[in-house]
């Protein structure tokens, strides 16, 4: 029974996909000045073809990058290639760096509507004049893109994690918002008024979340903010990853969103990942389906299918990725039991969904 409702639950999410709003389309001019944030840290090897594409739009009025104390050359790089560099003051007290760097970035920025761009970000012409246009509609856009992977393996568990935000909050552009504490979004490119992000000190609300972009998003809808996640497969690139060990131990650690939602949705979350998607394909492998699993996996399948528009490069690894479901179900579930909160040399203290500071423990005192 338990794997029934899990299954309905699944399938009213996976819906959604016939209703969900349609891809940004490129504009290559915008009707507001717009500057485009990067924050920064030890990125020298990757940042280039996001400096490139940022400076080579015409929408763009500034680019501005933070450099948040790298060690490798960053700020060199990005000032050689033209972008106005900031280099980030001491990280303050109960502050992630990425926020940190990203409200600095937001108070030194000129622009009308300011964009925000992780370094692995590849813009493509019309981007930044199609967000600044959904702005008339939202408050705060943020931009699921496509991804890079370097092979078959790297490209089946990327999906197979994709998959599971997928099956937890349904596809990106959803007709109908969802209430503010299921609201998604995806940091790598946001979008927002800079006068009225700054009215909220939005950042200093999220100072100490790992789960920045989500956080921001469901802490701004909390507040009545218009909040969209739309499709910009088309018009932005990302390559988070260099391995598959990397997208395990890296994206693993944030897909539970778990400094952003409460335990009683965490616990429902991971029964349909483990119920619908894990739970079939184990059966499977070990020769003992049921009818029920057999229709999980027959509703799995078209989304490995729906979700090659997802990808540059679409390959056989989506087809493979639902045999990988129970390993995305397991990193799920260990992100979840065991928080980390290390990024780039830097340990933050864990904190509850609810904002308060976790009791020192395993993941708090690394």
């Amino acid at each position: 029974m338990a794997q029934v409702v899990a299954g309905v639950v699944a399938a009213a999410r996976l819906a959604r996909g016939r209703r969900r709003l349609p891809a940004l389309a490129p504009r290559m001019t915008a009707r507001t000045t717009i500057s485009v944030v990067v924050p920064a840290r030890d990125e020298a090897a990757r940042i280039g073809p996001c400096l490139r594409a940022a400076l080579a739009a015409p929408a763009v009025t500034e680019v501005i990058v933070v450099d948040d104390g790298s060690r490798d050359g960053t700020a060199n790089v990005a000032a050689a290639l033209g972008a106005k560099v900031i280099s980030g003051a001491p990280l303050p007290d109960g502050w992630v760096g990425k926020q940190w760097a990203l409200r600095q970035g937001v108070g030194a920025a000129t622009g009308e509507v300011v964009v925000t761009l992780d370094a692995d970000a590849r813009p493509e012409p019309g981007l930044f004049g199609a967000l600044a246009a959904a702005l008339e509609r939202y408050d705060l856009v943020s931009a699921a893109p496509r991804f890079a992977c370097d092979g078959p393996l790297e490209q089946a568990l990327h999906a197979a994690m994709l998959a599971t935000l997928v099956y937890r909050f349904g596809p990106a552009g959803p007709p109908v918002p969802p209430p503010p504490h299921r609201v998604v979004a995806n940091g790598q490119c946001m979008a927002f008024r800079r006068e009225q992000l700054a009215r909220v000190d939005g950042f200093a609300l999220v100072r100490d979340r790992m789960t920045d972009d989500v956080a921001l998003a469901r802490c701004l809808a909390g507040r009545g903010w218009s909040v969209g996640f739309l499709d910009a497969g088309s018009l932005l690139e990302v390559d988070m990853h260099d391995s598959v060990a990397e997208l395990w131990r890296e994206w693993g650690r944030s897909l539970p969103l778990r400094d952003v939602t409460g335990p009683g949705w965490q616990a429902a979350d991971l029964a349909v990942i483990w119920l619908t998607c894990a739970l079939p394909a184990l059966r499977v492998a070990a020769g003992r389906p049921t009818g029920l699993d057999a229709g999980l996996l027959a509703m799995r399948l078209p989304l490995a299918y729906a979700l090659r528009g997802s990808y540059r490069d679409p390959g056989p690894g989506l087809l493979l990725s639902p045999l990988l479901d129970p390993a995305a179900a397991l990193r799920l579930t260990m992100a979840t039991l065991r928080p980390v909160r290390t990024w780039r040399g830097r340990t933050y203290p864990a904190v509850t969904a609810g904002g308060r500071r976790a009791r020192p423990g395993r993941s708090a005192a690394r």
